[in-house]
């Protein structure tokens, strides 16, 4: 007869065992950390490597999982903050303590798709359990969207340059890329824990293989198969130079502040004067080289208000003159006002008569959504020889939701003028040109004080211009005048939306398997 002390030794051996494999497994999780504190410095923004962004979830996915809940949420929030920091440094116009203020919010959605997935996944059962990190991923991202600063820092812009790949932009807009991205971690992991011995863990890799693959190839064939063949038009854009005189630094603070001298207003009309006669001197010879349609940088023409209709009647005769489309970007004063500026496109037809005024819809948040004049937002059009024509201003085609509004109009070339710093050069650039394949338009970006660049409605770059290495910070490029409307144009965020609802179903389906247990 065995005693009962006998009969458990050989259950507590084998609960010990599983104690130190746990302990050894916890232990190797840091180092998945640390291969993910690597990964995630060039995963996004500034030394951006594509390949860094499908692997570094993975590691870090990988240490949230193995460690207890909040203290892997804590650990991964910190980290993912700090990796921020090196990955957008100089990107965030943010002064002093707001910065860190900043930091300390976003840091919340950065790692809240950890969180969701380490407290759902664990509950579901094989492929189901994959699909929480992605979705919940998408809908932070497509959340987080909605707010000021729009769709910046979202995984699919690590992605630029794959084309085949981003041709998923015009079904799905943004969120098909982060989805197949960071589902490319919980599939990794899935496998990890369960082993390459799993029959359901290889069929799930081969699914989501064949899906990527998929994407790839049917992207692949878009390019191939349906390029863009319309006829071209001469598009050419300009940036403001320094040219004498210019108003001191003292006038600039006193004209923001309202506290201009009646000399000092003048030393203002002087120098806005000198730098909208050279844009127009310029905008003239583009258009004696055969540009159809002009316009320069974001707010490169100052002028104060009463002084604008003298420069839009120089516009509108050079514009008739040259029979050609003439895009009047304005950066005008209202003395006197709380907000003061107007930073606006006016568009001036062959005929010499004004198409629209477009005010940027979205200023940057703090000093400059301070001071600025918005409107209704939204977009206009015009219907050209050269195709529909519509426009934003810089900040804007950070918005997805607000660029659809060129794909609901049907605009062929849409006019970006733009001015950003060196910092978000060329970041800021290419992801404008993901709104042109997700909407269908062609884009002509003119960026002051970075990355000018015309792209076609598949993401193929036209034309560039660096402000920083150009002399005479001008670009000319030829534009495809027929856009076309995409899936995503027509659909909108169809698939954030079912993630939202996939992401709901999974709570729902956690909590029955938590009941059940």
């Amino acid at each position: 007869m065995h005693s009962p002390v006998a009969s458990k030794e050989p259950q507590l051996q084998e609960a010990g065992g599983r104690a130190v494999q746990l302990r050894a497994s916890n232990a190797r999780s840091w180092l998945w950390l640390a291969i993910a504190a690597g990964l995630l410095l060039f995963a996004n923004g500034a030394d951006n490597i594509w390949l860094a962004a499908w692997l570094a979830p993975l590691f870090l996915l990988r240490f949230v999982r193995r460690q207890p809940v909040w203290v892997g949420a804590l650990v991964a929030y910190l980290l993912l903050i700090a990796t921020f920091m090196f990955q957008f440094r100089g990107m965030v116009p943010i002064p002093g303590v707001g910065y860190y203020i900043f930091l300390v919010t976003y840091g919340v959605p950065l790692v809240l798709p950890y969180l969701v997935d380490r407290l759902l996944s664990p509950r579901l059962e094989g492929l189901p359990g994959t699909l929480v990190f992605p979705t919940a991923f998408v809908v932070t991202e497509y959340l987080v969207s909605l707010g000021p600063y729009g769709s910046w820092c979202s995984v699919a812009y690590t992605q630029f340059g794959n084309l085949a790949l981003l041709q998923l932009l015009s079904v799905t807009g943004l969120w098909g890329v982060t989805f197949l991205v960071t589902w490319f971690a919980a599939m990794g992991n899935w496998l990890w824990e369960e082993g390459l011995g799993s029959r359901r863990a290889r069929a799930g890799l081969v699914t989501y293989g064949a899906i990527l693959l998929a994407v790839v190839l049917l992207g692949g064939m878009r390019l191939a198969l349906f390029p863009p063949s319309a006829q071209t038009v001469r598009v050419a854009s300009i940036s403001r130079r320094k040219v004498q005189p210019q108003p001191s630094d003292i006038t600039w603070r006193h004209l923001l502040a309202n506290q201009t001298t009646p000399a000092e207003l003048e030393e203002v009309r002087a120098g806005a004067n000198a730098v909208d006669s050279d844009l127009l001197a310029r905008a003239e010879r583009e258009a004696q080289a055969g540009a159809k349609i002009v316009f320069w940088g974001e707010g490169n023409a100052p002028v104060l208000k009463e002084d604008e209709p003298a420069l839009l009647a120089r516009g509108r005769e050079l514009a008739a003159k040259y029979q050609m489309y003439l895009g009047m970007a304005l950066a005008t004063w209202n003395q006197g006002q709380h907000q003061p500026l107007e930073n606006k496109l006016v568009l001036i037809k062959p005929d010499g008569q004004v198409a629209w005024e477009y005010f940027k819809a979205r200023p940057v948040p703090g000093g400059e959504a301070a001071i600025s004049i918005t409107k209704d937002g939204k977009l206009r059009s015009l219907d050209t020889p050269y195709g529909r024509i519509s426009s934003v201003i810089c900040f804007d085609a950070d918005f997805p939701q607000l660029l659809a509004q060129a794909g609901a109009l049907g605009a062929d070339v849409l006019l970006d003028p733009s001015n950003d710093w060196r910092a978000i050069d060329p970041w800021h650039t290419q992801m404008a040109s993901f709104r042109a394949i997700e909407q269908g338009f062609n884009l002509v970006r003119h960026t002051s004080q970075g990355l000018a660049a015309a792209y076609d409605y598949q993401g193929h770059r036209l034309a560039a211009m660096d402000h920083y290495q150009a002399a005479d910070q001008a670009m000319v490029a030829q534009v495809p005048t027929k856009g076309v409307r995409t899936i995503y144009s027509r659909l909108g965020d169809w698939f954030a939306w079912v993630c939202m609802v996939g992401l709901a179903g999974f709570v729902v389906g956690s909590r029955r398997t938590f009941v059940r247990r």
